[in-house]
């Protein structure tokens, strides 16, 4: 099934596990924007975000998401806060089950989950990129609610098939197919039943 491309996203990193997915999903979109092929982005960010960043990643996240713009998890004056504005995709990776549960009941406390919860009201798409186990009750109901509601629930599951030989290889497995459910072109990984493999 193909996807509307998106055209003006949303990546939101929160503190969970996970942020080299984060990191290598923003490098891929910053070399398709400065092909001219990529999408309009905007970064928001959870508060622990930054360190969870420093810790598995190093450097300074605000840094690191340059030239992208980044908005304060206050700042509700950011375009994505509001349908109005027709943002039409985000992605929240990696998604911590805290958010999810935000999401999952619609509380907007913050900048991230009331871009969120824009996205859910609006039918437009969202991506959540969940890194954590084992997963409770409480977490699969949260997930499964926001499956209901017509939500990617998009696991940072790596695959294995195409035989990846780096740690960045293992991550484009995953960011692959978080770019495929934004409708993004992309020949990081081996399709299943391609024999060719990306450079």
């Amino acid at each position: 099934m193909s996807r509307p491309r998106a055209e003006r996203l949303v990546v939101a990193i929160t503190g969970a596990s996970g942020a080299p997915y984060a990191r290598r999903l923003l490098e891929v979109l910053r070399d398709a924007r400065a092909a001219g092929t990529g999408p309009e982005v905007a970064v928001v960010l959870s508060p622990t975000a930054p360190e969870v960043w420093a810790l598995e990643c190093g450097g300074d996240l605000r840094t690191a998401v340059e030239p992208f713009p980044v908005w304060g998890g206050r700042d509700y004056k950011a375009p994505f806060a509001s349908g109005s504005a027709g943002w039409d995709s985000m992605v929240v990776v990696p998604c911590s089950m805290s958010t999810a549960a935000r999401i999952a009941q619609g509380t907007s406390d913050s900048l991230l989950t009331r871009a969120a919860d824009v996205m859910i009201k609006e039918k437009r798409n969202l991506v959540l990129v969940p890194r954590e186990t084992p997963l409770s009750a409480i977490h699969l109901k949260n997930l499964l609610a926001l499956a209901q509601l017509g939500v990617t629930v998009l696991p940072a599951m790596p695959s294995f098939y195409g035989q990846p030989t780096s740690v960045d290889a293992l991550l484009d497995t995953v960011v692959a197919r978080i770019l495929d459910h934004l409708g993004l072109p992309n020949d990081l990984t081996r399709r299943w039943g391609n024999p060719s493999t990306s450079a």
